[in-house]
């Protein structure tokens, strides 16, 4: 009989992915999301019926019961940047994932993977952090056997990193960052999409952490990209108390505006970024899995390549200027 897998945030950057691979290899697929008919695009990942989106609120128990009712294996990709609100840090990445783990294990569910983050850390300066702590704390509680993966930033097509400066770039000749001494080890979405499925089939278990092959800080990561979308920027590291200040300022104003205020950056976003984002040393990663993760310049000329002047004419009308130079 074929399998059923339940993957809680499906529809999302990373759970697409995985969807998707377990969807090729045969698994049926249970995607449990807030607004199903947000998620009507994931079906064609599969034969008809065969990859679903289905109503699931990760803050109640009946919900998350009735989205892994019968399956065999679960995943939690649900994460949020949101400090406030019903749907906030604590309610999310702890009580949520904790929620999931526990049930799975009242429900008999074999298998388990539970997306995290470098950087989880009950003693960490970022609540983000710590509750990312919390939840990998509470799932491995219920579910001993779980495999816990931990990316650095997670770069693709679909991404809200490089896409999000990129786009800064087409209406500022500034891109203001925060730490830009921080190093990160971006790695692609698929690579972890990849480690995701191992942990599925029981494959894997235990804490991963995920890094790309290439390590960078945050300012020469804004270099390269600018590189590939071919445009000059100023690339501006605000000092951590300046940092500091704009945040608690866009905070203020986004609350007082009732949320209709952007915040560029968040205090709690400027306290994770005084310390990197890479693999630590001595982690079980990707080797140990037998992946051999991608490198950022294979992938992000193909996705990037939008925000260039000339957008996907770049390569021909340079070619077309070396013709006139001859």
């Amino acid at each position: 009989m074929t399998k059923l897998v339940t993957i809680y945030g499906g529809s999302g950057f990373v759970g697409r992915y995985i969807a998707r691979r377990l969807a090729a290899e045969g698994w049926r697929v249970r995607v449990a999301v807030r607004r199903p008919n947000e998620a009507i695009f994931v079906k064609p990942y599969g034969v008809p019926g065969q990859v679903e989106p289905v109503l699931c609120n990760i803050r109640d128990d009946a919900s998350v019961r009735a989205a892994l009712k019968g399956a065999d294996a679960v995943v939690n990709c649900v994460g949020t940047f949101d400090a406030r609100g019903k749907n906030n840090f604590n309610a999310v990445q702890a009580e949520g994932a904790g929620r999931i783990a526990r049930i799975a294990a009242e429900e008999g569910v074999a298998t388990m993977v539970h997306m995290s983050a470098i950087g989880a850390d009950a003693e960490s300066a970022s609540v983000y952090a710590q509750t990312k702590a919390a939840g990998e704390a509470a799932v491995l509680a219920a579910m001993p056997n779980a495999m816990i993966l931990r990316p650095s930033v997670i770069f693709g097509a679909e991404d809200a990193f490089f896409n999000r400066f990129a786009a800064m770039t087409i209406v500022s000749p500034i891109i203001p960052i925060a730490g830009g001494a921080a190093r990160f080890q971006p790695v692609h979405v698929d690579d972890v999409a990849q480690a995701a499925v191992m942990g599925v089939k029981g494959e894997a278990q235990g804490v991963y952490e995920l890094g790309g092959p290439d390590v960078d800080t945050f300012a020469g990561l804004m270099k390269r990209m600018l590189g590939v979308i071919q445009r000059r920027r100023l690339v501006l590291n605000l000092p951590f108390p300046v940092a500091g200040l704009v945040a608690k300022l866009s905070d203020l104003a986004n609350r007082i505006s009732l949320g209709l205020a952007p915040m560029p950056i968040t205090p709690d976003q400027v306290a994770s970024l005084k310390s990197d984002n890479v693999v630590s040393e001595g982690a079980k990663g990707f080797s140990d899995l037998g992946i051999a993760p991608v490198a950022m310049g294979a992938v992000l000329p193909g996705y990037l390549w939008r925000f260039r002047p000339s957008g996907q004419y770049a390569d021909i009308k340079k070619s077309a200027k070396n013709l006139r130079a001859h």
